[in-house]
């Protein structure tokens, strides 16, 4: 599929969000948490690009994750209304959590939402994210839940999104996913690594069948400065660079 590059047409701003945003595509079907071409991860444009307007780049309607590449993203506006000629379309229902994340959280730089098989599965779960690994720390020091309202393609079910959601980073929709929320693109995949695998060891756990061991509720407090630490105080930036290496590898025609 023949895509015309537009590097020379956007700004170098906007190319290097492209890029970024079509690297987390393809690492997202690298590390399975695809769902064919369902769910959405959108990224806002700076305003130094759009002149304070809410623009948005997300992924267009029918390609595969490890298809997308940076000038097939499509710009939207907040209605999801594409800002320039594609032949894709876009999902205006599928933008509904987004657009809703974006509007509450305007320091939102990226939002990321996922069906994974242990994502979908916790959220089915009573008790939600239990403090049982070391990855759930992480996740339990900003962690929210949405009640389940039916597939998510009505507006007025934003306000009550929002207003669950909060300040949190972590986001648990109940019977249907997970979603994070980040300054950047590198922010919001590496919250969404540690979610999914908190699920996955969640429910491994669980299928032992023995009693769990669960986390003191007082190293939870301190989970922010722990972060910090841990990533030699560049949080998800410490990574980025290798996992863009990491995709260059499986397909480097993904910054085109």
């Amino acid at each position: 599929m023949h895509i015309p590059s537009l590097k020379e047409v956007v700004s170098a701003e906007e190319w290097a969000l492209r890029c970024d945003l079509a690297a987390c595509y393809r690492l997202v079907a690298a590390y399975g948490w695809s769902d064919l071409v369902f769910t959405h991860i959108s990224a806002k444009l700076p305003d130094s690009v759009t002149g304070g307007e809410h623009q948005f780049l997300i992924n267009p309607y029918g390609l595969m994750f490890d298809e997308i590449t940076a000038s097939s993203l499509v710009k939207v506006d907040m209605a999801c209304n594409k800002l320039h000629d594609s032949p894709f379309p876009v999902n205006p229902a599928g933008f509904v959590i987004h657009s809703a994340v974006h509007e509450a959280r305007p320091e939102a730089g990226c939002v990321l939402h996922t069906h994974t098989r242990a994502g979908v599965g916790v959220s089915a779960q009573k008790h939600g994210i239990l403090p049982i690994s070391q990855q759930s720390t992480f996740v339990l020091h900003s962690l929210a839940y949405h009640d389940y309202e039916g597939v998510a393609f009505r507006p007025d079910e934003k306000p009550r999104l929002q207003a669950d959601l909060g300040q949190a980073n972590y986001l648990v929709l109940r019977n249907h996913g997970l979603l994070t929320v980040g300054k950047t693109i590198a922010d919001a995949f590496l919250s969404m690594y540690t979610f999914e695998n908190t699920c996955r060891i969640q429910i491994d756990a669980l299928a032992g069948g023995s009693e769990l061991t669960q986390v003191d509720p007082k190293i939870l407090s301190s989970m922010a400065d722990v972060m910090r630490v841990a990533t030699a105080g560049q949080g998800a930036q410490l990574a980025w660079p290798a996992l863009l290496r990491k995709v260059k590898r499986l397909d480097p025609e993904y910054a085109t």
